[in-house]
């Protein structure tokens, strides 16, 4: 067996590239924006919330990904996009109507 190569760690600024400006992209965006900002818990996401079970069930070592494999940050993410319609991911997500205004008004690019 092949020894693993060594991961090296993520470092700076990642672009993150959202086709269309519909629910799922500015439900996505809003939601790491608030993670980012502690208003809200990163809920979905596999690489911040989810565990992997290493060894035996009875081992009991479930660590978080995160943890394991050095990923970037939420910090480190640059969120961007585009759309055939003139809006921009704010006007889309309240047009869309899939995030309540009381959970998008934190996340408005007034407070990013």
């Amino acid at each position: 067996m092949e020894k693993p190569q060594d991961i090296a760690p993520a470092h700076g600024k990642l672009g993150v590239l959202l086709a269309g400006m519909g629910a799922v992209a500015t439900t996505t965006m809003a939601g790491i924006l608030l993670a980012r900002r502690g208003l809200a818990a990163p809920v979905g996401s596999l690489t911040q919330m989810g565990t992997i079970r290493l060894g035996k069930r009875t081992d009991g070592r479930t660590p978080k990904i995160n943890e394991l494999v050095p990923l970037a940050q939420l910090a480190d993410l640059e969120l961007g996009g585009w759309d055939i319609f003139p809006d921009d991911a704010y006007q889309a997500a309240l047009r869309a109507k899939v995030i309540e205004p009381a959970h998008l008004e934190p996340a408005s690019p007034a407070r990013t």
